[in-house]
């Protein structure tokens, strides 16, 4: 997240709880990569289907990446919308829903015609939302007037949640995330494909979407756009839980007229999860549903930042996982939070495994996770599994 601000949290009452209540122990796994030394999980669905993406032999600069599904030991190259004539087109899987489809972020092979960097690859090329479906990639239309979309995360029911662009320019300048000219809105493409834009709170006047949940709720956030900064880097004044029928909900925040938040899961019970800013000024990772509004389930101890991120870090059980930042120039650190008790994932791991895991991005209803850590110097896709 970027520009994160965060919270101190209760040692005395965490130690207590965890003392209280024993975390279940996890094995993990090396998820690998397509050749090249460099891979991130990003979903897992209830089969135990991880997507992701990974480098290739020719992709090596870390953030160069080209989307994957992983099953049983098996890991499988989507490719990319710019196919064989551009094989230096980025590409990044998530999802998987339970049929085994994905929600893909790809580049397709031309440069954007307004230099933007819609997707953030560092490449300039116009980008486009896709599903993964019955082996093949297929893309997901731009809104009317724009030339980018962004998809993250898909249902059971083969609805994809996103971003794209629509056709009001702004001036040069004046959007957050560097080179953007055009206004964007929150989206969601139903089974078929096609785009439903979802509208941002009064008073706003750009969105982006991040989870959807099996009733067709989805979350994100809202502002202008000279007040957020696009994914993966996101920034937002107000969080958003947007119905079924696509109306929004502002869910507040932990600070009263200082929202400062960002909605990044939700679940089939309504339960969102995310990031908001504290009274101490650092970001905490909140809980929200109507019925409780908005609370603070603060940070891990010591750390300055501790968020639930996109797009599926809550499962139907309640459990979350998400990362958490000990300093400005310390790496993160993954998470898990279960029964209420809030745990560094690394503590839960066998000591000798060689892993240092960094951030866990999304748990399914078996409370397997999967996310990316440190392993022989190299930054791999990891499957942690409870014993």
């Amino acid at each position: 997240m970027k520009r994160i601000p965060i919270a101190f949290v209760a040692i005395g009452l965490l130690a207590k709880l965890s003392s209280a209540q024993p975390q279940p122990q996890y094995s993990v796994i090396d998820l690998g990569t397509l050749g090249g030394n460099y891979s991130y999980a990003f979903g897992i669905n209830n089969a135990g289907v991880v997507a992701g993406a990974a480098a290739t032999p020719n992709q090596t600069d870390g953030l160069a990446s080209t989307a994957f599904l992983w099953y049983g030991g098996l890991i499988i190259n989507l490719g990319t919308l710019g196919g064989s004539a551009c094989p230096t087109c980025n590409s990044a899987g998530g999802g998987p829903n339970s049929n085994g489809e994905s929600a893909i972020s790809s580049e397709v092979g031309e440069i954007d015609p307004n230099g933007e960097d819609f997707c953030e690859f560092g490449t300039h090329r116009r980008c486009l939302g896709a599903v993964w479906k019955d082996a093949t990639l297929r893309a997901l239309p731009p809104l009317p007037g724009g030339h980018n979309a962004n998809a993250f995360w898909i249902n059971n029911h083969g609805e994809v949640v996103g971003f794209a662009e629509n056709g009001n320019k702004e001036k040069p300048g004046f959007c957050l995330t560097p080179f953007q000219l055009y206004d964007f809105m929150a989206v969601v493409w139903d089974a078929r494909g096609v785009p439903r834009a979802l509208r941002p709170l009064k008073g706003d006047t750009v969105s982006f979407g991040f989870g959807i949940n099996d009733n067709g709720e989805a979350v994100g956030a809202s502002g202008t756009c000279d007040t957020v900064a696009l994914p993966p880097n996101p920034a937002a004044p107000r969080a958003v839980f947007w119905e079924k029928d696509g109306t929004p909900i502002d869910l507040g925040g932990l600070i009263e007229g200082v929202p400062n938040a960002i909605a990044s899961s939700v679940n089939n019970r309504g339960e969102v999860v995310g990031a908001a800013q504290g009274a101490d000024g650092n970001f905490h990772m909140f809980w929200w549903t109507k019925q409780t509004g908005m609370q603070d389930l603060g940070n891990l101890p010591g750390d300055f930042a501790t968020v639930a991120p996109c797009c599926n870090t809550i499962n139907n059980s309640g459990e979350i996982v998400g990362f958490s930042l000990p300093g400005p120039l310390g790496s993160g650190r993954a998470f898990v939070r279960r029964d209420k008790v809030l745990t560094d994932l690394n503590t839960l791991i066998p000591p000798n495994s060689g892993w240092y895991l960094q951030a866990a991005l999304s748990v399914n209803d078996a409370g397997e996770i999967v996310g990316y850590g440190t392993i022989k110097g190299e930054t791999h896709a990891f499957l942690a599994t409870p014993r």
